[in-house]
């Protein structure tokens, strides 16, 4: 059985055990977090589909920890006119781990 689920703008494809990175949720480490914006969920060929959402379904999941995704270099310039820039970005994400899938 699986879902997708939206948080942070973003969806995320969540299966029971599995590790996902999503972006930074005001949460400390050893909490339970419960998603309600479940847009699609599936158990077998049984496929359900909201219109946006799904009523009743929910994600849950234990917050494992917080950290900073690798360096983005972000390098501006303009040719010929002695411009350029250099910017550096780490996306900040939380880790979750899905422990149950209710609809």
């Amino acid at each position: 059985m699986y879902a997708v689920f939206r948080t942070g703008g973003k969806q995320f494809r969540a299966e029971a055990g599995t590790r996902l990175q999503v972006p930074t949720l005001d949460a400390e480490a050893g909490d339970t977090i419960v998603f309600d914006e479940v847009l699609l969920a599936a158990d077998g060929d049984d496929i359900t589909v909201g219109s946006p959402t799904l009523s009743g379904a929910s994600v849950k999941a234990e917050v494992l920890g917080h950290g900073r995704t690798k360096k983005v270099i972000v390098f501006k310039r303009k040719r010929r006119k002695g411009y350029r820039k250099k910017q550096g970005h780490r996306q900040g994400y939380t880790e979750i781990k899905v422990s149950e899938i209710a609809l």
